[in-house]
């Protein structure tokens, strides 16, 4: 069963084949302006173990939680 996630820069993942999640790490998000975008969140997803397999992620906390439910409910939905 494949379930595809949207990332939220706009790519897809399937997320079966997901291996690993890395460890969520906060920064400040700027524009180009310079002007304060709230906290930002990257996290690390890994199809494999090779450095070439791994996917980083970046957007909103609230964006980041969303899509880290969604993974979450995926590997509920197939235990």
């Amino acid at each position: 069963m494949q379930r595809w996630l949207k990332l939220p820069d706009g790519r897809f993942i399937d997320a079966n084949a997901i291996v690993y999640i890395g460890k969520p790490e906060g920064f400040p998000r700027l524009d180009e302006d310079g002007n304060d975008l709230g906290p930002g969140v990257a996290v690390l997803l890994g199809t494999g173990l090779a450095r070439e397999q791994q996917l980083s992620v970046t957007g909103s906390r609230e964006e980041m939680m969303a899509l880290l439910k969604a993974l979450m409910s995926v590997g509920a939905a197939s235990a």
